[in-house]
């Protein structure tokens, strides 16, 4: 593996287990086999580093959506409910931290740090996607039903950090069956 991705690789794990302040360039360099001379060549910040680690991790999530349309082609309301059970299994499956994009919003409220844009255009556009899916499943307030979902999914995550597995993240899938049943078709 090339040193750029190593170092990625090991922000990534660094980062999201223990959280993007305490961790320094010198723990990723030396997770990366690298040292820091070599990070500085491929990141000029750590600040850098962290918007990349994010870009890359929003990139990954965005491939759900190809894949939930490949899965249900010409089905909006399958895809839709395809979301809310991989949301469901992510959440059940998930021993970490939660949303990695929500945990580094919390970590860094500057407002001019690079990683910024990239959390907030990622919540944003998957935030326009489950509208756009709610609207082309013939619901009659798909943009009501959106923020509903997207705040459903935002509170299971911090939920499971906070009070576990067994909480209120455990009924994720069946609150967001019944929102979506509570939409009346067009």
């Amino acid at each position: 593996m090339p040193p750029r991705e190593r170092i990625l690789a090991a922000a990534a794990d660094l980062f999201y287990r223990h959280g993007i302040r305490a961790v320094g360039v010198e723990a990723v360099a030396e997770a990366a086999g690298t040292n820091k001379m070599t990070l500085y060549r491929h990141f000029n910040s750590k600040d850098e580093l962290v918007a990349e680690y994010l870009k890359k991790l929003a990139a990954g999530s965005n491939s759900l959506w190809d894949e939930l349309e490949t899965a249900n082609p010409s089905n909006p309301k399958a895809q839709l409910r395809g979301w809310l059970n991989l949301m469901g299994e992510h959440l059940a499956s998930n021993k970490g931290r939660g949303c990695a994009l929500a945990n580094a919003s919390v970590e860094l409220p500057e407002k001019n740090h690079p990683a910024r844009p990239v959390i907030e255009q990622f919540k944003q556009s998957q935030r326009k996607r489950l509208a756009a899916l709610c609207k082309a499943a013939g619901l009659s307030q798909p943009d009501m039903l959106a923020d509903e979902l997207f705040l459903l999914l935002e509170g299971a995550r911090v939920s499971m950090q906070s009070i576990g597995h067994e909480g209120p993240a455990c009924r994720f899938v069946r609150m967001g069956e019944a929102l979506i049943g509570a939409q009346n078709d067009h």
